[in-house]
């Protein structure tokens, strides 16, 4: 997951707005979202070579969300995989602070979480190393920490904040066509994160496509002050459009 915009507490309607796009190799295998046989309240996609997953939420109204913090000089191997850290939240009926106060930093390779539950919401980074209660407005995460100002984040939350202003019912696919853009930032805004100016230019809009990597799915969830939720995914195959599905459910 690349890119994971969010407004919480803010609309008058959704207490929750999410709207991410998740990034990855073409040839790594995934599932599209589903309730899992194995835990059948949990709903989200699946990394089928790790069996974790990026974004996903429960009947019981737990949401969990990851990127992975970019720096190609952290270590890769003899790390847990960080997919297992929203299957491992999603999974059990711990708080979430205590959650995150039990991750060991240094597990996992650099990665940001977003989770909560139906009352609050947190931020974790194993980079920053400090747990984060969410505060109402809009907010955008990448690959680097909370809000930084990278090209991507700064334009999504401009426009999902400009479109939900104006939106009194949100439409997931209004939400979907945001998270569509593919235009290049200029070479003066593109964070310097070590991966060279060339992969700068191809990682900075909010949807990529390259031969061999790019946006793989697109997730949008809202959550209102009743507690019903929405939960909308678009698939993609080599940046073309795949499937959509929608799940619709009550919180108990």
């Amino acid at each position: 997951m690349c890119l994971i915009l969010f407004q919480y507490r803010q609309h008058h309607k959704y207490k929750l707005i999410v709207a991410a796009n998740r990034d990855e190799f073409y040839g790594r295998p995934a599932a599209e979202a589903h309730f899992w046989v194995d835990h059948p309240d949990l709903l989200a996609g699946r990394d089928l070579q790790q069996m974790g997953t990026w974004l996903g939420v429960t009947k019981s109204g737990r949401f969990a969300a990851l990127t992975n913090y970019r720096d190609p000089s952290l270590p890769e191997t003899g790390k847990i995989s960080r997919g297992a850290l929203v299957k491992d939240y999603l999974a059990v009926d711990s708080l979430p602070e205590n959650f995150l106060e039990a991750i060991k930093p240094e597990d996992y390779t650099g990665f940001n979480i977003l989770l909560g539950d139906l009352d609050n919401l947190y931020y974790y980074s194993n980079i920053q190393q400090e747990i984060i209660k969410i505060s109402p407005g809009t907010h955008g995460l990448s690959n680097h920490l909370l809000n930084t100002p990278w090209p991507k984040v700064v334009k999504g939350k401009k426009s999902m904040e400009s479109y939900l202003n104006d939106a009194n019912e949100v439409d997931p696919d209004s939400l979907f066509e945001l998270l569509r853009d593919s235009e290049q930032a200029a070479d003066p805004h593109l964070p310097v994160s070590g991966v060279g100016l060339e992969f700068e230019r191809i990682l900075s809009p909010i949807f990529i496509k390259t031969p061999e990597y790019g946006t793989r799915s697109a997730t949008v969830l809202l959550v209102d002050y009743d507690n019903n939720v929405t939960f909308a995914e678009r698939t993609y195959e080599k940046g073309e459009f795949s499937n959509q599905q929608r799940f619709q459910f009550s919180v108990s």
